[in-house]
C-alpha cells in the first residue's frame, strides 16, 4: 500500500478529508498472493486515472458471502453488521470491489441490514475510466491478441453485466473469440457457493477442468477473467493441461495495467 501511495478511510477522515469511491479490497485481494496482483494492478489504474479513492484495511472484515453460500445466515449477518458499521460512520456512499461475490453481496444482501450503497464490479468502473478518456490504452500490445473471456457467476447471471468486461477487450484492440458457454448460459468456475473452502464432492470430472477445456478448445491466447477465484480455478485448470507456457490467465485489471503500461 505504502508503494501505490494508497490511504485508508481513517486516514483521509483524520485530516478532514473525504474519497469519492471506497476500494473494498475483500479476502481473496488482501491475503492471495495471486490475488494481490490485481489489487496492485487495479489501485495502479485508480492512481493513473486520478480517482479519489481509499481503503479500510485493517477495518475490513469478509463481506459474510463463504459463510452465507454454505448455510451459516447467522455469521453472515454478524461479519455483515459489523462492516455495515464501519461503513456507515464513515459515510461512504460509493464501493468498487474486484471480487464479484463481494459485489453481489454489497449490492444486494447488505441494503436489508441497512447497509445502502451505489456498488460496481470493478470492470465496470475501469469501462467507465476508459469511456471518459480518464486513461488509455492505446499501446496496441494485445492487438490483434486471441482473447477468451470467462464470466464470472456473480457477475454474469447474478448481476447482468456483461458487456462492460467485453468491451474493455474491445478497446484492447483483442480477438474475443467466446466459448460455447458464455454470458447468461456461462459456465461457473466450480469456486461459487463456498465451494472454493471445500473439498469436492463425488463426480467424473472437476468443473473447472470441464471449463478449463472450453477455454483451451478456443485456442485463446490469454483466458480472461473478472474474479480471484475465477482466476485461480482457471489458473490451476491450465496447469492439469500443461498448458502455463503457452495459455496465461490475467484478470481484466491486469491486461489494463500492462496495456496502460503502468
Amino acid at each position: 500500500m505504502a508503494d501505490l501511495q494508497i490511504r485508508t478511510m481513517a486516514d483521509m477522515i483524520a485530516v478532514g478529508d473525504k474519497p469519492e469511491v471506497l476500494f473494498w479490497v475483500g479476502c481473496a485481494g488482501s491475503f492471495d498472493d495471486r490475488a494481490k496482483k490485481i489489487t496492485k494492478a487495479f489501485s495502479k489504474i485508480l492512481n493513473k486515472a486520478n480517482v479519489k479513492f481509499a481503503v479500510l484495511g485493517t477495518e475490513e472484515g469478509c463481506t459474510g458471502d463463504p459463510a452465507k453460500r454454505s448455510g451459516n445466515e447467522f455469521l453472515f449477518q454478524m461479519q455483515a453488521i459489523m462492516n455495515i458499521q464501519v461503513m456507515n460512520a464513515y459515510e461512504v456512499t460509493k464501493i468498487v470491489t474486484t471480487c464479484p461475490h463481494c459485489f453481489n453481496t454489497l449490492k444486494n444482501e447488505y441494503p436489508e441490514l441497512g447497509g445502502n450503497y451505489e456498488v460496481m464490479h470493478h470492470t465496470q468502473f475501469i469501462q467507465t475510466l476508459l469511456s471518459e478518456k480518464k486513461i488509455s490504452i492505446e499501446g496496441g500490445i494485445f492487438k490483434g491478441k486471441k482473447i477468451t473471456f470467462h464470466d464470472p457467476c456473480y457477475l454474469g447471471r447474478a448481476n447482468d453485466v456483461y458487456e462492460a468486461p467485453r468491451e474493455i477487450l474491445e478497446k484492447l484492440d483483442a480477438e474475443l473469440i467466446e466459448m460455447k458457454r458464455c454470458k447468461a448460459k456461462g459456465l461457473c468456475c466450480g469456486a461459487g457457493g463456498g465451494q472454493m473452502f471445500k473439498e469436492a464432492e463425488k463426480g467424473n470430472k472437476e468443473v473447472n477442468i470441464e471449463r478449463t477445456e472450453e477455454a483451451l478448445g478456443t485456442d485463446a491466447e490469454i483466458i480472461a477473467v473478472g474474479c480471484p477465484f475465477c482466476n485461480t480455478m482457471l489458473t490451476d485448470g491450465v496447469k492439469s493441461f500443461n498448458k502455463e507456457k503457452e495459455v496465461r490467465v490475467y484478470d481484466l485489471a491486469e491486461l489494463v495495467e500492462q496495456a496502460a503500461e503502468l
